[in-house]
């Protein structure tokens, strides 16, 4: 009988001493292989489109494009791929937001070395995993917000608004910003304009210190 091939992974991490822990873990296990690996989501996409990958793992904040961000656009591109967000925020907002990026699971890096195999696994099966210690929390939450008729948790700005204040934060000008998504300049300075209205912020600073908040970058 032939045996399962086993599942090709692609790992995303800006930190190269964790992307070396994080595969440790994975290349372990005989039914799971590192493949590729990225430094930021943008590097992730182009990655997974080059590799024959059945599994993303990706952090959330990452430098010019987040694990989410990646997400979405690795679910447009590939919709069978597979996806988990591994991240240190303990945070139910980012668990519904990688939920709806296309996400299967949520693992925290604090307890990875204990889950993130089982998520893997839970993955591949199309099964969704969230680390145990958050379960009963998020689903109070969630039920808590259908029972009184609430919308789920939602982002304050488009995606694309994510973007320009990722890329902002990050030191960018607006040229170099409209280089990077292939959009004008002018578009650029339009929706930066339309997130500090959006916001209630003043400039570049209070744009970069939400940005650290929302996890789109690291202090």
């Amino acid at each position: 009988m032939t045996e399962p091939s086993a599942t090709r992974i692609l790992l995303a991490d800006d930190h190269a001493l964790v992307r070396r822990g994080v595969r440790l873990i994975l290349d372990s296990e005989p039914d799971l292989t590192v493949v590729a690996e990225a430094g930021d989501g943008a590097e992730a996409i182009a990655r997974a489109r080059a590799e024959e990958v059945d599994l993303a793992v990706l952090d959330i904040a990452m430098p010019r494009m987040t694990g989410l961000q990646a997400a979405r656009e690795l679910s447009r591109l590939q919709p069978d791929l597979r996806i988990l967000i591994l991240t240190m925020y303990d945070n139910e907002q980012y668990f519904f937001e990688a939920l709806k990026a296309g996400a299967s699971g949520y693992v925290t890096k604090s307890v990875a070395d204990r889950d993130l195999v089982e998520a893997c696994h839970a993955a591949i099966r199309d099964e969704p995993f969230i680390y145990p210690g958050a379960e009963t929390t998020l689903i109070r939450k969630y039920l808590d917000l259908a029972r009184q008729g609430g919308p789920l948790p939602a982002k304050a700005i488009t995606d694309r608004e994510e973007e320009i204040l990722k890329l902002v934060a990050e030191g960018h000008t607006s040229k170099e910003i409209g280089s990077i998504l292939v959009i004008s300049t002018k578009t650029v300075e339009r929706h930066r304009a339309n997130l500090l209205q959006k916001l209630g912020l003043r400039d570049r600073l209070e744009l970069t210190r939400y940005a650290i908040r929302a996890g789109l970058i690291e202090p």
